[in-house]
This record gives C-alpha cells, structure tokens and sequence, in this order.
C-alpha cells in the first residue's frame, strides 16, 4: 500500500468554490481557485475525483456493470437512468476536477516554479476526459475549461474530436509525456499522492492510458503500430508497486465513503446474481473479498438478487442475500482509489494479442494479469485456477470472453468500467433485468444531466438531437457499428 493521504478541512474551505452541482458555477465560476498553490490543486484534484468516482462506483456503476443490485432507491437499477438517487450523475465530478486541473495547467505555463506541473495536468486532463466522454458521448470539452477566461455556455465537441484532435486525449498523453521528459529544472513535484512525485510513474501512467484508449477505438482507427511500439518499449505500469492508486485509510476523514454512511445505505447494495453466477462458476475465491455470506445460510454460501427489481411490490429479505465485503465498510483501510492498474494492462495487453494488434503472447498476458487482479484484491490465487473454468482456452468460451471476464471482476467499484467494457464487447453475458424502465435493454451510455438543458439550452438541444432525445440506447462514436 502507498500514499496514504490526509486531506484537511482547510482544503474544503480554500477550494469550497469548486463543489458545486451547477454546470454554469462549475465550469465558468468567477471566484474559482485561481491562486491556490498548484501542489494544493493537485492533492484535492486527485483524491476528489478518485473518491467521488470510487463512491459512483459503487452505487451506480457496480449496479449498471451488475456486481451489486439495489434493493431500495433503485430506479437508476432498473436503467432509469435520468432519475439519480443515491448515486448515479457523474458530470459534476468530472467539470469541477477538470476545471481545477485547468488551474494547474495555466499555472504551469505562465510560472516557471510551476513548469513541473504541466506533464501531470495534461495527463490528467486525458484521463478524467477519456472518462467523461465514454459515458456521456459527445460533451462541452473544447470551451469547458477555460479557467478564468469563462465560457457559460460551452458548445459540445464530438467524441471523435475528443480522441484524436489537438488539445484532445491522445494529443495531451503525449504533450503530456514531453513535457515531463523535457523538465530540466529541480523543483519537484508536490501534492503528488498517486505517484510521490515520480515523473517516470507519470510517463508509465500516459503510456498505459494511451494502451488502453487506443483499444478503446480500435473499431474507428487503425491502432496496431501504436499499441505495438509501447509494448516494445515496455514504459507502461507493469507491476503491482507501479499502480495509479491512492490508498483509504480505516478512518475518518479519509475512509470510504460507504463506511461513513449510515447502515441503512450501505445495505442497499446486495450481490448481483450475476456476480454470484459468474464468480462460482469460475470457483473465484474473490467472492470472500468481496461480499459475505447471506445472513440466513446454513454455511458460507453466497446469494445473489436479480438486477432491477420493483421494489414496490417485490418483498426482500435482507438476511437473504450477501452484503459487501469488510473492505467496503468495516476495514477500508485495504481498499484503493484505482486510476490504472498492472493488471488492466495485462488484460487489454491480452486482448491486444488476441486480436492480432501486437505480437506477443496472448495466454501468458491473460494469466499475468489475473496473477496481479488477485495479488490487488489482496486474494490467494487457488492452484488451480489457471487451469480451470477461468482457463484461458476453457471448453464452452472464448479467449476474448476470458479477458474481458477477468477484467470486468477486477472493476469492481472502479467507476463504470465494467459497464463501460461490456458495451464495447459485449462480456461477460449480463442477466436481463427484472424489471426493466428501459424496454429490457442495457443502457449504452448516460444521459445529460437535466441541469444542461436549463443552464446550456441552445447547446444541450443540439447535442439531445443528436442523441434521439438524449436516449440513453443511443451508442458513443466508438462503439457504433
């Protein structure tokens, strides 16, 4: 475990500015933090995100991925996903962090004391874009953040623009990656709580994210000589110490949030019966980690409940079905805030391999990155676990179905990405929902938050139309057919 970190309440209050759910004072508010030392921005930038979006996580993300199910305040479970309740509207968390990481670039480049900074913001600015645009599609990106020189009505950019344009997320990991590789001077980096300000963590960081990115529109671009070289070059995070994590401690201020909730709210979230199904088909000892046995088993059995359910006239004894596991409320002390990890490397290193993008072997980056997704979720591989139903050429599957499985299991609370992947690939097979507010189909991204179209009508009206109504059924750029 590595940086854990203590954030004050004197933070709240010199960056109280900056927490706000209305896109107009999130993004163009006149008194943002402009002064604030960049060290200070950095810390807040990092943990706010990698917080909010742990929580998002777990009550919105785990429930669209289905590894947890909701038993009450489950309309956003049922993919009614206009109506957030516990969870479930992401877009603040993204604007007001990319806002306060837009400080930090323009400090870096207008304050030679600063200069150091600008390698990590522009990284940054790809990672929480990359993230904002895979669920939402096109977004106010271009205009958004502006810092001090305010645009209240942002126009929206396309998703294909946000990819690949100048000022876009492949360009900024690459600007990104020069300007860390071009600081000659001495001052380091602070407020680092990801990396301890290690420059070359930040370098294997964007070449991770470019892996990944690049993955994510392989159906749009060719990508193969791109993902090739950096596997060459190998400068990307490949051990579990190199992890783009910050640590939860066991108490207040800085545990989960979940453990700081009352009771009744963590207990909302039981096991998916999909995640049951999966996890005990593969004999997947992770269950133990991630959930508890149902209160009324007779042994250590695990129950799962069907995702969406009316919970007006469906009657649900909790003692029934298997709570999270002590990492999540008990002891959050083992628990990280995950921006990329080795093994998600190794899985879409794999996937690469797979699909013939690079040369290299497939099976033997499978089987590396589960080796790292358990030594993460800090559980003993079983001995025979490789060999078995998680095999990676297993009786009844495919290579690719493993990989995606794998990575999806290990996602557990990481944002939306397992919702995220499934979309892109379609593992691992999800149940249908009980019942469904969204005619029995799977959401392929989220819909603009309902503020846009009050605070940004013009612009929320043509990107609505381009959408069908804001229809949450309507694909992203990289994921049409």
């Amino acid at each position: 475990m590595k940086n854990i970190l203590y954030i004050f309440s004197f933070f709240t209050l010199v960056l109280a500015t900056s927490c706000t759910k209305d896109f107009e004072e999130t993004n163009t508010n006149p008194n943002a933090p402009n002064t604030v030392q960049p060290s200070l921005l950095l810390r807040q930038v990092i943990y706010d995100f990698g917080e909010n979006m742990s929580y998002e996580g777990f009550v919105a993300g785990d429930l669209l991925a289905q590894h947890r199910t909701a038993l009450d305040f489950n309309l956003f479970d049922r993919h009614a996903l206009k109506s957030p309740q516990l969870g479930g509207n992401p877009w603040p968390i993204f604007y007001t962090n990319l806002r306060d990481n837009e400080i930090i670039l323009n400090q870096s480049r207008s304050t030679a004391t600063f200069q150091v900074y600008e390698g990590p913001a522009l990284i940054l600015k790809a990672y929480m874009a990359a993230g904002l645009t895979d669920l939402f599609g096109d977004v106010p990106y271009f205009e958004a953040f502006n810092g001090i020189d305010l645009t209240v009505t942002p126009t929206y950019d396309t998703q294909e623009a946000i990819y690949l344009e100048e000022g876009g997320i492949l360009d900024n990991l690459d600007k990104g990656i020069a300007a860390i590789e071009n600081y000659n001077l001495s001052i380091p980096l602070e407020g680092d709580i990801l990396f301890n300000g290690d420059l070359n963590a930040w370098i294997k960081f964007a070449n991770s994210l470019k892996l990944k990115y690049l993955l994510r529109i392989s159906s749009k671009i060719e990508v193969s000589e791109d993902i090739q070289n950096l596997y060459n070059e190998g400068l990307f995070i490949s051990t579990t110490a190199e992890n783009a994590i910050f640590n939860y401690t066991n108490t207040d201020p800085n545990s989960f949030r979940l453990a700081q909730l009352r009771v009744g709210d963590f207990n909302n979230f039981v096991l998916s019966k999909t995640m049951e199904e999966i996890l005990s088909h593969l004999n997947d000892d992770r269950i133990n980690t991630f959930f508890k046995p149902f209160e009324n088993a007779t042994s250590n059995q695990f129950n799962g409940l069907i995702n969406g359910i009316d919970a007006a006239s469906t009657s649900i004894v909790l003692a029934d079905y298997s709570l999270g596991g002590s990492a999540f409320r008990e002891d959050t002390s083992v628990l990280d805030a995950n921006f990329m990890t080795s093994w998600e490397v190794y899985f879409i290193l794999a996937e690469a391999a797979t699909k013939g993008y690079i040369s290299a072997n497939a099976q033997e980056l499978y089987e590396t990155g589960i080796i790292q997704a358990f030594e993460y979720w800090q559980t003993e591989l079983p001995a025979s676990y490789l060999t078995g139903n998680a095999a990676f050429n297993a009786v009844g599957t495919t290579p690719l179905q493993q990989i995606i499985t794998q990575k999806w299991i290990a996602n557990l609370i990481n944002g939306y990405e397992g919702w995220i992947e499934y979309n892109r690939t379609g593992f691992p097979e999800f149940n249908a929902i009980s019942a469904s507010l969204n005619n029995g189909l799977i959401p392929v991204r989220m819909p603009y938050p309902a503020e846009e179209e009050a605070l940004n009508a013009e612009n929320y009206n043509q990107a609505a139309t381009a959408t069908n109504g804001n229809d949450i059924n309507f694909p992203v750029w990289w994921n049409e057919n």
